[in-house]
C-alpha cells in the first residue's frame, strides 16, 4: 500500500484519504493556482501506525468518558493519548516513504529544506465546521528525523483537549476522525495573513477582506500579531476601505521552528500590501471562490513580490450580507416629536417594506377613531399622528400642534377611560372591542383563500390589520388600568400596612389564570398525555423538530414515524395550535405565528416529554395558596378600618391584573389568516414571474403588490405571467431590501427623535429602554422580579432560536410577548432590552419565580450567548462575569 500522494494527487473527492485540508490543496493545484510543492501523508499511514502500536482500545478507552464536564477532563484524557502517540514507533513502510518524499522537496540537496507540517483531519476544513486551529501546525522543519517527530506530533495534536472538546460540541464521535498530514515546502514569507472573500462583520458576498502582516503568517492566523485590514471590491478590484496597524512584531524563521522579532521601525506603519497586490490577491480569492462555489477562508503568503495560497477552507460562520448600518435618524415630518413606546414595544426589529406601509395608515386611522370618541371631534386632526418608519424602525409621531391639544384634553380622556365610555377600559374590552375583532377574522376566514382574487387576498389583508390594530388600540387602554391599580396598591402596602420580613405587593397578583399561563398548562398536558400514548413520547423525541413542523397539518406522517401514532398526535397537538397558535412573538406578520410554523412549541414541549420543568398546574396552585396564605396573614392583624382600606386596595389591583395578558394573548388572532392570505398572493406572483419564493411577498411595497393585482398577475387561476427576464422581476429589488434591512436591525435606534437632551432626560423613566451609554461590565435596568443568579446568557433574536435555549440559562432578549412564556420553563432569570415592572416579561417571570431586569437598552448588544452573567432582580442589574484565568 502507497501511504504518501503528491498534492496535485487529491481532489474534493478524497477527503477519506487526504483529509480537508490536503483535499483542498489539491483541488487549488489541478486549479492552476500557486500553491507551495509538497505531499499529503494520508490516513492510510495513521491508522497503521494506530494499528501496529496497538493503540486503538486504549485511545477509546481515554476518549470515550461517560461525560465530559470540564476543561480538566479533557486534559487528563488529552494528556494520556497524546503519551500513547510520542512513546510508539513510526511503522518502517511509512519512514521510507517519508525520506523519498522529502528528497524530492529537499531541492538544493542538503537534506535540510524547510518544510510546514499541517493537520488534515477527516472532519476538517468542511462547510458545516472548520475545526480551525484545533490541531497542531509545524513550521520550518528541517531534516528527514526531525520531519518524522513533527508527523507523530502532529498526529497526536489531534486528541488535544481543544481538539475533542470541539468535537464533542458538533456531536463527532471519538471513533469517527482520522488525520492525514499535509508536508509543503516552506515559503520564505516576507508578507503573510488571511484573506475573507466575503465579508464577515456585514457577509457582503462582494467584497473581500484581507487580514496583512510582515514575515510569516501563523501569528496573524492566531491573532498574536497587530494586522493591516484592507476591504476589496471583489468585482472590480478596488479598495473599499484600508486600516494600517502599528506592527511591532512579526514572526521569522529561527533555527529551527519560528521566532518573533521587532518589525523595523521604518517599516512598522508602511502599508504591508498597497492597493495593487490587494487587488491581485483579491483576484485570487474570487477564483478560489468561484471553483469551490461557496466563500473562502484562504491563508496567504508573498515572497519576492509573488503570492502563494497555503490553505483555502470554507467560511462555516458567514452572516447573511447586510447593508451599511444607519447613521443619519433626520426625521421625515420636521415639526414633531417621535417615540418609539406602546405599540413599538412589540416591533422591536426594522418593519418589513410591506408591514411598514401598510401598519403606518392603520394605526392613524385606529388612533383617530379611538382618541375622537375619546377626546371630541376637535381633538385630533389629519396628520396629527401616524406611525412612519425611520431607518426601518417604527415610531408614534405625534404633530406639536396635535400635542399639545391632546395634552389639554387629558382630563376628560382619564374621566372615559376609568368609565368605561368610547369602548374604552376593560368593560370596552370585554364588551366590544374583543367581539368585534372575533367577528372580523371569523367573516374572513369563511371565504377560502384559495378562491379569493387577488384584490379580495389584498382588501382580507388590510381589513383584518386594521381590525387588530383597532383592538390593539383598545388594549392600550386596559394597561393603565391594570398598572394604576397594582402601583396604587404597592404604594398603599409599602407605606402602611409592609413590615420586615413582609413579601413584595408582587405576590400579592400571583396565581391567577391568564391567556399565557392557560397556553403554557395546555402545551404541558400535551405532553402529558402523549405520556399516556405507547410509543408516542419516544416517537416525537425521536423526530426532528424542523420535520415535525413541516407534517403538521398535511396528514403524512414524518420520516420514520408510525402513521397510526402520528394521526393520533397531529391530531391533538392541532386542537393546542387552534385555541392559542395565534400568539405574536412580533406584530409585523413577516414573523411566523405558532399556527404556520409550530417549532418553538415543540422544542418547549419536548422540554416537558424529557421531565424537565415544572408541573405549570401545580405552579399556579402554590402560588395562589401562597397568595391567600399571605393575604390573611395581613388581614388577621389589621384593624377594621386598615383591613377594609387594604381589602378595597387590593381587589382593584387583582381585578384587572391578568386582564391585561388576556386582551394582549389575543392581538394576533387575525395574524394566522393574514399571513395565509399574503402567502396565497405571494405564490401567485412567484407563478406570475414577479417574485422567486412566496415568502417574498413580505419584501415588495403595497404599491408594487397593488400594481401586480390590478395587471391580473395574482388572479387565482392561471395568473398572467411576465416572461423574458432570467430572474423574477422584482427579485433584485427583495434581495437589495433584505440587505438594508439586515444594516438595519444592528442599529440602536435612539428612543426618541428628534434628540433632544434636556427632554430625553425629562422622559427618561417613562421610556421602555434605558440609556444607550452604558460602559463596563454592570449593565442597570429595571429589576422586576428579586432574586440573584448566576448563569450562562442565551441571546435570543426571535423564535428562530428558542432551540438553542438550554435549561437553566439566562433569556436574554429584546423584548418577550406572551407567545415567549414557554421559555420562561426553562429559564433561571430573563433579561431585556425593552420593557418595565409591569411588562409582559415582569409579569410571567413573577409567576415562575425568576430574576428579570428590564428594559436595560443593551443587553442584547452587549451579553453574548454563553458568558456568564449575574442577574440582580431587586438591584436591577446584569452583571457580565469576565472568564476565570486559565
Amino acid at each position: 500500500m502507497r501511504y504518501i500522494d503528491d498534492l496535485g494527487e487529491a481532489g474534493r473527492d478524497d477527503v477519506a484519504r487526504a483529509g480537508g485540508k490536503g483535499a483542498g490543496l489539491g483541488e487549488l493545484v489541478r486549479a492552476g493556482l500557486p500553491v507551495p510543492p509538497g505531499f499529503v501523508l494520508t490516513t492510510a499511514a495513521y491508522e497503521l501506525y494506530i494499528r501496529e502500536n496497538v493503540l486503538a482500545d486504549r485511545i477509546q478507552e481515554h476518549a470515550s468518558l461517560p461525560a465530559f464536564t470540564g476543561a480538566s477532563d479533557y486534559d487528563e484524557a488529552s494528556g494520556h493519548i497524546r503519551g500513547l502517540f510520542t512513546g510508539s514507533v513510526m511503522p518502517a513502510a511509512v519512514v521510507g516513504e517519508i525520506r523519498d518524499a522529502y528528497r524530492e522537496l529537499d531541492t538544493d540537496g542538503a537534506g535540510q529544506t524547510a518544510a510546514a507540517v499541517r493537520s488534515s483531519a477527516t472532519a476538517e476544513d468542511l462547510a458545516t465546521a472548520s475545526f480551525a486551529g484545533q490541531q497542531d501546525t509545524y513550521l520550518n522543519v528541517r531534516g528527514a528525523d526531525a520531519l518524522i517527530e513533527a508527523v507523530i506530533n502532529c498526529w497526536a495534536s489531534l486528541w488535544t483537549s481543544r481538539a475533542m472538546a470541539y468535537r464533542a460540541r458538533e456531536g463527532i464521535r471519538p471513533d469517527q476522525v482520522r488525520l492525514a498530514v499535509v508536508v509543503q515546502k516552506m515559503v520564505a514569507a516576507d508578507a503573510a495573513g488571511v484573506m475573507f472573500t466575503a465579508n464577515p462583520a456585514t457577509g457582503r458576498r462582494d467584497q473581500a477582506v484581507i487580514s496583512a502582516a510582515w514575515g510569516l503568517g501563523e501569528a496573524v492566523v492566531s491573532g498574536a500579531v497587530s494586522t493591516d485590514d484592507i476591504v476589496v471590491d471583489a468585482a472590480t478590484g478596488k479598495v473599499v476601505s484600508r486600516r494600517t496597524a502599528d506592527k511591532d512584531v512579526m514572526t521569522v524563521y529561527a533555527e529551527q521552528g519560528t521566532r518573533e522579532e521587532p518589525v523595523p521601525a521604518s517599516r512598522r506603519h508602511q502599508p504591508v500590501l498597497d492597493d495593487d497586490a490587494a487587488a491581485s490577491l483579491a483576484g485570487y480569492g474570487r477564483r478560489i471562490a468561484q471553483h469551490f462555489g461557496t466563500p473562502q477562508d484562504i491563508e496567504w503568503a508573498r515572497a519576492d513580490g509573488e503570492f502563494f495560497i497555503l490553505q483555502s477552507r470554507p467560511v462555516t460562520a458567514l452572516p447573511e450580507p447586510a447593508g451599511e448600518v444607519p447613521s443619519d435618524w433626520a426625521v421625515p415630518y420636521p415639526k414633531g416629536l417621535y417615540f418609539r413606546a406602546s405599540i413599538v414595544e412589540q416591533l422591536p426589529d426594522p418593519l418589513s417594506p410591506l408591514f411598514a406601509d401598510l401598519i403606518d395608515g392603520s394605526v392613524s386611522r385606529s388612533l383617530q377613531a379611538l382618541l375622537g370618541e375619546a377626546f371630541g371631534k376637535s381633538g385630533f386632526r389629519d396628520g396629527d399622528l401616524g406611525l412612519p418608519a425611520i431607518n426601518g424602525y417604527a415610531y408614534y409621531y405625534y404633530r406639536t400642534s396635535g400635542l399639545l391639544r391632546l395634552i389639554g384634553k387629558m382630563p376628560a380622556a382619564a374621566r372615559a377611560l376609568f368609565r368605561g365610555e368610547a369602548h374604552m377600559g376593560i368593560e370596552g374590552w370585554r364588551d366590544y372591542s374583543h367581539p368585534r375583532y372575533v367577528h372580523a377574522v371569523q367573516s374572513w376566514s369563511a371565504k377560502p383563500v384559495a378562491d379569493l382574487s387577488g384584490q379580495e387576498l389584498l382588501a382580507g389583508v388590510t381589513a383584518l390589520l386594521d381590525a387588530g390594530t383597532v383592538y390593539y388600540t383598545a388594549v392600550q387602554s386596559v394597561i393603565p388600568i391594570a398598572a394604576t391599580g397594582e402601583l396604587a396598591f404597592q404604594k398603599f402596602y409599602n407605606t402602611f400596612i409592609r413590615r420586615d420580613g413582609d413579601p413584595p405587593a408582587a405576590a400579592f397578583l400571583l396565581g391567577y389564570e391568564s391567556e399565557p399561563i392557560r397556553a403554557d398548562k395546555a402545551l404541558y398536558d400535551v405532553a402529558e398525555w402523549s405520556r399516556g400514548v405507547p410509543g408516542l413520547a419516544a416517537a416525537i423525541l425521536a423526530t426532528r423538530t424542523t420535520s415535525l413542523a413541516r407534517a403538521q397539518g398535511s396528514g403524512v406522517p414524518p420520516a420514520g414515524m408510525d402513521p397510526g401514532l402520528w394521526h393520533q398526535w397531529e391530531h391533538r397537538f392541532q386542537l393546542h395550535l387552534d385555541c392559542f397558535g395565534h400568539a405574536v412573538y412580533n406584530l409585523d406578520f413577516i414573523n411566523p405565528v405558532p399556527a404556520d410554523d409550530p417549532s418553538p412549541l415543540l422544542d418547549a414541549l419536548k422540554f416537558y416529554l424529557r421531565g424537565q420543568g415544572t408541573d405549570p398546574h401545580r405552579r399556579q396552585q402554590l402560588a395562589a395558596a401562597r397568595r391567600e396564605k399571605l393575604t390573611r396573614n395581613v388581614l388577621a392583624r389589621l384593624h377594621p378600618a386598615r383591613k377594609a382600606a387594604f381589602t378595597r386596595m387590593l381587589r382593584w389591583a387583582q381585578a384587572p391584573a391578568p386582564v391585561r395578558e388576556d386582551a394582549l394573548a389575543d392581538v394576533g388572532l387575525g395574524w394566522p389568516l393574514m399571513r395565509r392570505m399574503l402567502r396565497e398572493l405571494g405564490g401567485r406572483l412567484v407563478a406570475a414571474g414577479v417574485i422567486t419564493e412566496p415568502d417574498d411577498v413580505f419584501w415588495l411595497r403595497h404599491g408594487e403588490i397593488s400594481s401586480a393585482v390590478g395587471f391580473g398577475l395574482a388572479d387565482p387561476a392561471g395568473p398572467a405571467a411576465i416572461t423574458g427576464p432570467e430572474r423574477p422581476v422584482l427579485a433584485e429589488s427583495v434581495d437589495e431590501r433584505r440587505l438594508r434591512w439586515r444594516g438595519q436591525r444592528k442599529a440602536a435606534a435612539p428612543q426618541m427623535l428628534p434628540e433632544i437632551r434636556w427632554l430625553q432626560r425629562s422622559l427618561a423613566g417613562m421610556m421602555p429602554e434605558g440609556s444607550q451609554d452604558q460602559p463596563g461590565n454592570t449593565i442597570k435596568g429595571v429589576g422586576a422580579r428579586q432574586g440573584r443568579v448566576r448563569a450562562p446568557a442565551r441571546v435570543l433574536a426571535g423564535p428562530e432560536d428558542f432551540p438553542r435555549m438550554r435549561p437553566g440559562e439566562v433569556l436574554v432578549a429584546r423584548i418577550t410577548t406572551p407567545a415567549w412564556t414557554p421559555l420562561f420553563a426553562m429559564a433561571s432569570a430573563v433579561v431585556t432590552d425593552v420593557g418595565g415592572p409591569l411588562s409582559h416579561s415582569s409579569i410571567v417571570a413573577r409567576e415562575y419565580g425568576i430574576p428579570a431586569v428590564l428594559g436595560t437598552g443593551v443587553a442584547t448588544r452587549r451579553i453574548a450567548s454563553g458568558q456568564q452573567i449575574e442577574v440582580d432582580g431587586e438591584a436591577g442589574t446584569v452583571t457580565i462575569v469576565p472568564p476565570t484565568p486559565s
